[in-house]
Order: C-alpha cells, then structure tokens, then sequence
C-alpha cells in the first residue's frame, strides 16, 4: 500500500497520488508492503531503488546503513505485538532524499501508526523530511521507552510473588512453571528492545555523519544528539532488566531446588520413620514353629503398639532436630 503525505500549515496530511505523477508538495511517502508496481513508481519518482524484503534483513552494519545515489538508506528494528504473550520484531528501512522521506515495511509498526495520527496536528514542524524522520524516530523512541517502563513494572510483580509468597502453601509445580514463562517473556522483550534501540542509535550515528547530499538543520542535529542519548540511556536500562530477570530466574531455580529438596527429605524421614515397623512386622510374619510370642494372649496388642511406638520416636526426634 502506499500512502503519500504532504505538508500543509495543519502538519502532514495524506493526499491521492493521480496518473503515477509525484505530487510536489509530497514530504513523507510510506510504502507498506509495496507492490511491485508501487515500488517501481517511487522508483521512478526518485531515481533510487527500493531495497527488497530480503535486503532489508540483513544484519551487517553496511546493508543496514548506506548512502546511494545521495540518499541515505537506513534500517531498523522495531517491536511488533509488545502487548501480545510473544513479542516479534519487523525491520522498517527509511530512505532519506533531499526531497522527500520514504519508509517501507511489511509489518504495521505501532510508533508509525502513531506517528501518522498526531502529525496530521502537527503544524509546521513537519515542513521538511528530516523534520519527519526525527518525528518518526522519537515515536520509535518514546514507544521502547514505554515497553521497558511496563517490563520493569512486570519484573517487579514477578520478583513480589516470589520473594514475599505469604501463603503457608508452598508454591505448586504450576505456579513455578508460570512464574519461568513470564521471567522469560520479560527477559525475551527487554533484549528485544536493546537490540532495536541499538539499532536505532547506528542510524542517528550515521546520519549524523554528514553522509549524502541531505542537509540536516541546526534543530534537527540537535535532537538528533538528544535521541542519540536517550538510546543510550535506554540501552542501559534494558541491560539492567535483562540482568535482572537473569537473577530472577537463577532464584526461581533456587526455589524450585528447596521444593524438591524439602519432598525428597519427607520421603527419606518417612523411610526411616517406618523402618523399624516393618522390622517389627517382618519378624512376627515368619512361619516359625517355635515363636513363644505367638502363643501370648496379648501379643498381638504389643506387637501393634511396638510398631507405633518405634515409628512415633523418631518421628518426635526429627522434629526436635527441625527436620521436619
């Protein structure tokens, strides 16, 4: 699909694109798995080529980040679906020319959805592309921003239920189980969110760099400096939580090792507990002729309560012992 805005005195706001021609008050044309005819429209509009899904997910550093035919092609990894039970992340590349901005993608990134709704009240803050692209990208920022501030208040749930358990009632398999799934989605989305703000501080490095025959404004370099900073100040954070849920998990393990040890120890103690019982048992079920035991009126009596006795002792001595 493809969406052109262009700039007016209200902010950006999307216009129709008639005969294939580039309308020329375009600033911000978003290719959302473009078509093979869209793409070799905004092809043609500005002599560039639109890097494929493939290209797109490549992990070096010069796929991601390079300069062509005087634009700057800059990719990025953004979250999908932080809300969902599993986080997946998409790759949103932004083709900066002196003219216009083009983004493409092939997910439906959150921040592009938000960005595309508040520029419409924008004003002229969104006059020129570089303009656009710093909107887009403090979106992007103050989304992961948002991921980590709910992942860290998740951490701190998870790290109450396990540390302050109040019940008497030990924490069940079930529970333990629970509490690992969501240790790792925690851990799963905050290294997820470190890896995109990584990518995101690359991309302010690179078009910081002056690469292209783009030229950044004073204000724009500014932000640019300030969103290098925050992605910096994120990556920290996230890094904290990712260590966090490390230890959270190694203490759920802990716990999980006192469960089993603590079942193991009943059943030992029981063990031994019943061992002279069955002594007792096992001696008086022998068919011996010669047994002067059987012959008592009460031995039946004193054999019972001799059971009970020696399984009664120990069990009042592991109890002294704390053992149990």
């Amino acid at each position: 699909m493809l969406t052109v805005y262009a700039a007016t005195g209200r902010g950006l706001q999307p216009i129709a694109v008639e005969s294939g021609e580039k309308p020329e008050s375009a600033v911000w044309i978003d290719l959302m798995c473009p078509t093979a005819e869209e793409e070799a429209m905004v092809q043609g509009w500005f002599g560039i080529e639109v890097p494929t899904r493939e290209e797109m997910r490549e992990i070096e550093v010069s796929s991601r980040l390079y300069e062509e035919d005087g634009a700057l092609f800059m990719t990025i990894l953004s979250i999908l679906n932080a809300d969902a039970p599993h986080a997946d992340a998409t790759d949103v590349t932004f083709i900066l020319l002196p003219s216009a901005l083009v983004t493409v993608r092939y997910a439906q990134p959150r921040p592009i959805t938000l960005y595309a709704q508040r520029a419409g009240k924008a004003g002229p803050s969104c006059k020129a592309p570089d303009y656009v692209l710093l909107g887009l990208v403090e979106t992007f920022v103050d989304r992961l921003a948002d991921i980590l501030e709910r992942t860290g208040a998740d951490i701190d749930t998870i790290s109450r239920e396990i540390f302050e358990h109040e019940s008497k009632r030990p924490i069940r398999p079930a529970d333990f189980k629970a509490i690992v799934a969501r240790i790792g989605r925690s851990g799963e989305l905050a290294a997820k969110v470190r890896e995109s703000l990584v990518t995101i501080a690359r991309m302010m490095s690179f078009l910081s760099s002056g690469a292209g025959e783009v030229r950044l404004s004073k204000e724009v370099r500014t932000h640019i400096k300030t969103a290098t900073r925050d992605c910096a100040q994120l990556g920290d954070h996230a890094t904290y939580l990712s260590n966090k849920t490390m230890f959270l998990l190694e203490a759920t393990m802990g716990l999980i090792n006192i469960e089993q040890t603590n079942i193991i120890k009943i059943f030992s103690v029981a063990a031994v507990a019943l061992l002279p019982p069955t002594l007792i048992a096992s001696i008086y079920g022998m068919n011996f002729t010669h047994m002067p035991e059987l012959e008592w009126t009460f031995g039946y009596p004193l054999a019972l309560l001799g059971m009970i006795a020696s399984a009664a002792l120990p069990y009042v001595y592991f109890r002294r012992k704390g053992w149990l």
